[in-house]
């Protein structure tokens, strides 16, 4: 049985967004996988401007996920990953929710949403790099119908991470 969905929009992250998202990630649970705290107001006011870069320069971005009520509960989008290690180059699907969301199924439907909106972009396909152990975002990026494509160890961590793929080009209608 499959529950419905929680009615979640996106929307390009404003400047104020900062300061709730340092708020929503300043917990040792959100940030487990992360780094384990929250970084600095001036990390997150950065992320906010490159991402309406992003979203200006690409037409999709990390954006900012709102509950039904209008309140920023976290994000979610795509962005190119730009570290000089994994899948340079690619687009890869990411998402963080504020602990108190958690389990009620926000994550899945923005990122649903995100598929749409990065197809619609011509994004040809996305990549999602998930630590090992984070069976909720492993368990999210199954539920996107993401296949693990390959394991890693990170270079800063040096922990087990893992990258799953997904192709979202239409499939193709040629005859064998």
């Amino acid at each position: 049985m499959h529950r419905a969905l929680p009615a979640v929009r996106l929307r390009v992250p404003t400047h104020e967004d900062a300061f709730v998202w340092h708020r929503l990630f300043d917990d040792p649970d959100v940030m487990e996988f992360h780094g384990g705290r929250a970084a600095e107001l001036s990390v997150y006011e950065e992320l906010t401007a490159r991402q309406r870069r992003h979203d200006a320069e690409l037409g999709f971005c990390l954006w900012s996920m709102l509950d039904e009520s209008g309140q920023v509960i976290g994000f979610t989008g795509a962005q190119p990953w730009e570290r000089g290690w994994g899948p340079t180059g690619q687009i890869e699907i990411g998402w963080r929710l504020g602990r108190e969301h958690w389990g009620k199924g926000y994550v899945t439907a923005a990122a649903r949403q995100t598929l749409e909106r990065t197809r619609a972009a011509g994004v040809p396909g996305l990549v999602a790099m998930v630590d090992a152990r984070n069976t909720r975002s492993i368990a999210v990026a199954r539920r996107l119908g993401m296949r693990l494509a390959e394991t890693f160890t990170t270079p800063a961590s040096e922990r087990s991470g893992h990258c799953y793929r997904l192709d979202l080009r239409p499939p193709s209608t040629d005859a064998a």
